[in-house]
């Protein structure tokens, strides 16, 4: 059973989002910025409660700006997705969840060390050039659901 209901449209749409933030970092940092996109949804608590599709976490705007990067300015996210990024998408929609994006609610490159917190959530761990941080313990039972 997946993770969350999906169809054809939420694949390319996430692996547009894969790609526009971590094509850099592989095929592992791509899968991570996927697996933050789906705890997003599967949380609903914090910054992400009401979040109904993988479409209302891609465009979700927080303080009159988009949450991704990649949606505000635009770069590879306006690309069409590619086979590999596709089936990546399927992946993290399906099952995939690994250290330090398993829980991670929050990624960031801060072009430097990544800080101990971020917005007050705790840093679980970085890959490559990306910091992730997942909800402070007992804020967020739902970021901690499979």
């Amino acid at each position: 059973m997946a993770r969350v209901a999906y169809n054809q449209k939420d694949v390319n749409l996430i692996a547009r989002m894969m790609r526009a933030e971590a094509v850099g970092e592989g095929r592992m940092g791509m899968l991570m910025v996927g697996n933050v996109i789906v705890n997003r949804l599967r949380a609903n608590c914090l910054d992400f409660e009401g979040l109904t599709s993988i479409r209302d976490v891609i465009f979700q705007t927080q303080g009159g700006n988009y949450s991704f990067e990649a949606v505000q300015k635009g770069n590879l996210f306006y690309s069409p997705a590619r086979g590999v990024e596709k089936r990546l998408a399927e992946q993290v929609l399906k099952y995939w969840r690994k250290h330090p994006a398993k829980y991670a609610l929050w990624y960031f490159n801060p072009y430097g060390e990544c800080p101990p917190t971020w917005f007050g959530q705790p840093f679980t761990g970085q890959y490559k050039e990306h910091c992730y941080y997942e909800p402070i313990a007992n804020t967020c039972e739902g970021a901690y659901r499979y």
